[in-house]
């Protein structure tokens, strides 16, 4: 059975159809959700949000924080930034990573935006390797 989901950016809709299987990086893992799921409301991290269309096709996007909702069979998903797998260089994450590992904080603030900077790269390089 199929249930109808959203993902929204502030650019654009990515998708507006019917999925069999979403798992979502919620800010403390991931999610798996199902048709017949009880209503959720979570905070989104940063990491790889996979859809399972029910045409059998698979969508896999990096996305960086924001909400979901689950409610009467109905997913919607606003994040702040999506970007598909397709346009992920192993290279490029490769070199974010070691750029964020190098970098040594010297605030609260920095310390925050590397750790965030080095699972942005993480979550990249373990898409890649899919």
């Amino acid at each position: 059975m199929a249930f109808h989901c959203v993902v929204v950016t502030p650019e654009q809709q990515l998708l507006d159809g019917s999925l069999t299987q979403a798992i979502i990086p919620a800010a403390d893992g991931l999610l798996g959700i199902l048709t017949g799921r009880a209503p959720l409301l979570a905070k989104l991290g940063i990491g790889p949000l996979r859809l399972d269309l029910a045409s059998g096709q698979k969508q896999l996007y990096l996305i960086e924080g924001g909400i979901a909702q689950m409610k009467d069979n109905h997913l919607t998903v606003l994040t702040h930034s999506a970007v598909s797998a397709d346009q992920i260089n192993a290279a490029s994450a490769q070199a974010e990573y070691d750029a964020a590992l190098a970098r040594v904080p010297e605030n609260a603030a920095q310390s925050q935006q590397r750790l965030a900077d080095l699972q942005r790269a993480r979550a990249k390089l373990t898409m890649t390797r899919r």
